[in-house]
């Protein structure tokens, strides 16, 4: 096995790096944006700071800075230790890493300016998305070429994972952002009408199959048997896992367009895969699960542990949320609800977050010359984990009340017929569960600000509170995992 030494790790420690900051970054967005729906005056009367201009700044900066970053960092590590080999064109790789700052950097510019495609999770005008593109196809023959030239033959199921991410992402992007542009940052879908419709929610949700879907997965099968210092509970059902997730989400998209011009048989369509979704998925849930059930002595002592088995849980639960949110009845109720919203953040926050977190913690001690696990203070991780769990559940119990309550009141009547409640009055009531919301992010973020510190502190080589008392460090290193 090589040494580790002889792995490119310096990308990896750069994308680490950015992955902390643009999550602090992003949920400090996110919480102000709360705020506002709260208290709308704190938009300041600025346009600059309007909750329709912050808003996809928020969605671009969590989803594409804070999970980008993650996810490049995950692959490029893992790639490189399952193959046991190091970078393909490792200024390549460099290329990737400042590409990607300079399409972040750009969207938080443009965004707050006004310049909008208006396209959920595809907001960005055509330059970007060209830089987008020239970006994501370097990570993909930096990753390529690195499997390419590895020193075993077997391919480790995460980098299949990661493969689809790739590849998947590609595609989407290319197809969703084809537009004809009319000035240096404006541009016209070449689709028009439910076409238009149809590919930007084939995009929409399969962005959320590839990117917070599988590219996590990669995340998840490489580091909870890395932590767990277990096997995958059964390798056989994570083959089953990537294929049936791959065959089925491409085609779940429509169930986010339920009750419009969208024809009923692509509607029904995408109802039924999403409900089908649900197996590959809970194949998924199971098998982390079933790989942490050997290690539950680690919880006492090793919080990294705790990140790992709620974020699988949560995973669990959004994916079995989301088809049943996908059912026509039910959607009928929940669609443009606060209930949707709830739904994407317990995925965001407790399943995409949570994993990034526990990537995080167990990479930033190794990055930076100590054993895997050993940060600067235990005890904040600690405190980290509870922050977050009780800001996310907070979150998303509020919001879940909020959409349940909107939607009866939208769809209720009197007794000849007319609306029972106005929408103002919709809105009145929703502003405990804002209240709420604002509360439960408000923990969460003092959460990413304490792991920040943290961070920092480990990156600098300080010592654990804790060393005075243990004699050894609290985490050993994790086996290779190929």
């Amino acid at each position: 096995m090589a040494e580790e030494s002889e792995y490119d790790l310096g990308v990896v420690r750069y994308f680490a790096v950015a992955t902390v900051i643009w999550g602090i970054v992003g949920m400090a967005v996110g919480l102000l944006i709360a705020g506002q729906l709260a208290w709308p005056a704190l938009n300041f009367d600025i346009p600059y700071l309007s909750y329709g201009r912050l808003r996809p700044l928020h969605t671009n900066a969590v989803i594409f800075a804070f999970g980008g970053c993650a996810l490049m960092m995950s692959a490029f590590y893992v790639v490189q230790k399952t193959c046991r080999t190091s970078l393909m064109a490792p200024g390549l790789a460099w290329f990737v890493f400042w590409g990607w700052q300079l399409v972040i950097l750009s969207a938080a510019i443009t965004l707050p300016l006004g310049f909008t495609t208006s396209k959920e999770y595809a907001e960005l005008e055509w330059p970007i998305d060209i830089l987008i593109a020239l970006v994501w196809v370097s990570f993909g023959i930096v990753f390529f070429g690195t499997l390419a030239k590895r020193k075993i033959e077997h391919i480790y199921v995460a980098n299949w994972f990661f493969g689809a991410l790739i590849i998947g992402v590609a595609i989407l992007h290319i197809f969703n952002s084809l537009a004809i542009p009319v000035s240096a940052l404006k541009s016209y879908s070449i689709y028009a009408g439910s076409v238009d419709a149809m590919v930007q929610w084939w995009y929409g949700h399969n962005a959320v199959g590839f990117y917070l879907t599988a590219g996590f997965l990669g995340i998840m099968y490489y580091f909870v048997p890395k932590q767990a210092e277990r096997p995958v509970y059964s390798y056989r059902l994570s083959i089953v896992h990537f294929w049936a997730l791959i065959a089925v989400y491409v085609w779940a998209g429509p169930h986010h367009l339920h009750y419009t011009s969208l024809p009923d048989w692509a509607q029904n369509l995408g109802m039924v895969m999403s409900l089908v979704l649900l197996a590959p998925s809970w194949g998924g849930m199971i098998n982390g699960i079933m790989t942490l059930s050997g290690a539950w002595d680690k919880l006492r002592t090793d919080p990294i542990m705790k990140f790992l088995i709620v974020s699988v849980s949560f995973y669990g639960m959004s994916t079995f949320e989301g088809p049943m949110l996908s059912i026509k009845t039910i959607n009928a109720l929940s669609h443009n609800t606060d209930w949707t919203v709830g739904h994407v953040h317990s995925g965001a926050l407790g399943w995409v977050a949570m994993v990034s977190m526990d990537a995080l913690y167990h990479l930033i001690p190794k990055l930076s010359g100590r054993a895997a696990g050993d940060m600067y203070s235990i005890k904040l991780v600690n405190l980290h984990f509870w922050l977050a769990t009780l800001g996310t559940v907070i979150y998303i119990a509020s919001m879940w009340v909020n959409g349940i309550l909107q939607g009866l009141m939208w769809r209720a009547t009197t007794i000849d017929g007319t609306l029972t409640y106005s929408f103002v009055e919709s809105v009145e009531a929703s502003y405990p569960g804002y209240y709420a919301r604002f509360i439960g992010g408000a923990i969460f973020f003092v959460g990413m600000c304490i792991m920040g510190w943290n961070v920092y502190k480990t990156i600098r080589g300080g010592h654990r509170e804790e060393e005075a008392a243990v004699a050894t460090p609290l985490l050993q290193p994790a086996t290779q995992t190929s």
